[in-house]
């Protein structure tokens, strides 16, 4: 091989110096998971120098317990159909530490064709995998209250309605009552105070196997698995009670109600038709609360002049 100043490298050199200098976890594992060679890069992810790892099977050296049998089920596979396929998992650094890999794995093969090694190019990918899973999280969260929002909500009615799992859940829609005023008398950050409260307290209404999520604005979604109609509405009565007890404000308690409304999953039921049967539901209550509320303002005519 020429060089771009015309000198002369041996294929074998630039091997060589790449394997030395590649940041990448490189090593050769025969037939038997034995370690044939290791690039310094694994040497020091493992804390142990080439002649320690040498010769010793590579489960017993980084693989996570658990994930042994999986390691020596397909060095036996590769060895046997000539095959290997990239993979990801656990690996034991040095300090004990479980870091996160993705595997490159080829089979190397004699002249004949028949396979003796299997060559692994590996990254530590730990903290990729951290910050996707926060973005994930953050994508599906909801700042204010830290419950899941309303894309995380999608997804987990999707889930639990997909037949294969059952289709059967119960949801409440909860829409707060008088919150506009209290946002609008006290200002933003008294609101997001008093809707943080509200997450809060669905939550200790909430069963451990409900999901608290919020939908929008001053409106909040239970979602309920294996709920009857009956269970629902006893629910639905706690989070009444409970939303309407009163919040310290700035000057002095601070009382809202809610309204809810209560639907159970249908037969082929998606997401949207629930939600949206709950949301009716809940207009219809909050209706009937507004209509007893302006009779019970409405003067009474005993005792008036004639």
């Amino acid at each position: 091989m020429t060089s771009l100043d015309g000198s002369r490298i041996k294929d074998s050199d630039l091997f060589r110096a790449f394997v030395q200098a590649t940041r990448s976890l490189v090593c050769v594992i025969d037939g038997d998971g034995r370690i044939l060679l290791a690039n310094p890069a694994l040497e020091r992810f493992t804390g142990r120098s080439g002649d320690e790892l040498l010769g010793h099977r590579f489960w017993d050296v980084y693989v996570v317990p658990e994930h042994v049998a999986l390691a020596q089920d397909a060095i036996a596979r590769a060895m046997a159909s000539g095959a290997a396929f990239p993979q990801e998992g656990d690996w034991l650094a040095a300090d004990g530490q479980r870091r996160r890999v993705a595997m490159q794995n080829d089979v190397l093969t004699d002249p004949d064709g028949r396979p003796w090694a299997i060559a692994c190019v590996a990254l530590d990918v730990t903290e990729q995998r951290r910050r996707e899973e926060q973005l994930q999280l953050s994508a599906q969260t909801d700042l204010l209250t830290g419950l899941p929002n309303r894309r995380a909500l999608f997804d987990v009615l999707g889930r639990m309605l997909d037949p294969p799992v059952g289709g059967s859940c119960g949801v409440l829609f909860c829409d707060l009552d008088q919150f506009k005023g209290v946002n609008d008398e006290h200002g933003h950050a008294v609101g997001d105070a008093l809707l943080a409260e509200v997450a809060h307290r669905l939550l200790d209404v909430a069963e451990p196997e409900d999901v608290v999520a919020r939908f929008g604005g001053d409106e909040f979604v239970l979602v309920c698995p294996h709920r009857d109609d009956a269970r629902l509405q006893a629910l639905a009565a706690r989070v009444v009670d409970r939303v309407a007890a009163p919040v310290a404000g700035p000057t002095g308690p601070l009382v809202v109600g809610v309204s809810v409304g209560t639907a159970t999953a249908r037969p082929g039921e998606g997401a949207d038709e629930l939600i949206s049967r709950a949301d009716r539901a809940m207009y219809g209550a909050k209706t009937h609360t507004h209509q007893i509320r302006r009779h019970a303002r409405r003067p009474s005519s005993e005792g008036s002049p004639v």
